[in-house]
C-alpha cells in the first residue's frame, strides 16, 4: 500500500470526523465542498476502502476512518510541537519540554530536580502542568506530553515507565485533636471532620474528592487553601484536619503544632512513576530531563 497524505488532507479529515460533516469540515478547511470531496475519496481511494459512511444526517467514521482520524490527530499534535519548538528556537530557546505531573511530584519531588536541570540547561524551557494520574498517563501517550510523573497503581500500557520513588498520603490533624496518637484512621472515618484542602483545580483535591465518592460519601473542605504550608497553618489554628504527602506533613510539623495519622487505605501507599512514550524517541533536550529526573 502506497500512501500519500500530505498534512492539509490530514487536517481536513480531522475537521470532517469533527464536525461530522463534511460541508462544515470543507467551511473550517476554507475550501469548497467539491474539493473537499475529492480530497477525501483521493484519500479512501489511497487506503483502498471507504473512511466515512455518508447519509442525509452527515457522515460517521469506518473502521478505517477510525484509525486515520487517531493518526491524523497525533500528527497534527506533533506538528503544533514542532512549530512551538521553532519558535522558541527563534526566540533563543534551544528546547522546549512539556511536563505533567501531579501534585505531589511538583510541590515534593521537582523544585530541586528542576532547580539543577534547568542551572545546567538555561536554554531549555520547561512547560509543567498538573494532572491526574490517568490524565497524565492519557495525556503522555497521545503525544500531548513529552515526560509524566504520576502516583499510585494506574497501567502505563506500553509506555516506558521508570521508579521514581515513594510516598504515602497521611491524614494532618491539630496536636491536642482526638485523632492525634491513633496508629491509623481510613479517609471513610475522617470525612464527618471538617477538611482543609487545596483548590478545587488540584489534582490532589479530585484525587480525594473521587476517593470519598468511591466511599459513598461527599468531600467539601470547608477551606481551600494553595499550597500545603497554608494547609497546615490552618490546621494548626483548629480550622479542621486535611489530608498531604507524609513527606510534606513531617516537614511542616517540624515547625508546627500539628500531628500526622497514617491513613490505612491501599491507596495511600503510592509508587511515583515517570514515563514517556519512549525514551529512545524523545527529542534531545526531553530525553537530557528524562534522564536527570532518573538519575539517583
Amino acid at each position: 500500500m502506497n500512501l500519500h497524505f500530505d498534512l492539509f488532507d490530514l487536517k481536513l479529515f480531522v475537521y470532517v470526523a469533527d464536525a461530522r460533516s463534511l460541508t462544515r469540515g470543507a467551511e473550517k478547511a476554507c475550501i469548497s465542498l467539491a474539493a473537499a470531496s475529492t480530497r477525501i475519496k483521493q484519500m479512501e481511494e489511497a487506503v483502498g476502502g471507504k473512511l466515512l459512511h455518508r447519509s442525509a444526517q452527515g457522515v460517521s467514521l469506518t473502521a478505517a476512518g477510525q484509525a486515520v482520524l487517531y493518526h491524523a490527530k497525533r500528527v497534527m499534535q506533533q506538528m503544533e510541537h514542532l512549530r512551538c519548538d521553532m519558535q522558541d528556537f527563534g526566540k533563543g530557546i534551544k528546547g522546549h519540554v512539556r511536563v505533567f505531573a501531579n501534585t505531589t511530584s511538583i510541590t515534593e519531588y521537582l523544585p530541586q530536580k528542576l532547580a539543577g536541570f534547568l542551572t545546567q540547561h538555561p536554554a531549555v524551557q520547561v512547560d509543567l502542568r498538573e494532572y491526574l494520574s490517568e490524565e497524565i498517563v492519557r495525556a503522555v501517550a497521545d503525544g500531548e506530553a513529552d515526560i509524566g510523573i504520576l502516583a499510585g497503581d494506574v497501567h502505563t500500557g506500553e509506555l516506558d515507565a521508570r521508579p521514581f520513588g515513594r510516598n504515602q498520603l497521611v491524614l494532618v490533624v491539630p496536636a491536642a485533636h482526638h485523632l492525634a496518637g491513633a496508629p491509623s484512621v481510613a479517609f471513610a472515618d475522617t470525612l464527618d471532620e471538617q477538611h482543609v484542602g487545596l483548590h478545587h483545580g488540584s489534582a490532589i483535591h479530585r484525587f480525594l474528592q473521587r476517593r470519598a465518592e468511591l466511599a459513598g460519601r461527599g468531600f467539601n473542605p470547608r477551606i481551600q487553601v494553595s499550597s500545603f504550608e497554608a494547609i497546615c497553618l490552618m490546621i494548626e489554628a483548629g480550622v479542621g484536619v486535611g489530608v498531604l504527602p507524609a513527606s510534606s506533613a513531617q516537614r511542616l510539623s517540624m515547625a508546627m503544632r500539628i500531628a500526622t495519622v497514617a491513613l490505612s487505605d491501599a491507596w495511600a501507599e503510592r509508587e511515583l512513576k515517570l514515563i514517556a512514550r519512549s525514551r529512545e524517541q524523545l527529542p534531545a533536550s526531553a530525553r537530557e530531563l528524562f534522564d536527570h529526573l532518573v538519575a539517583p
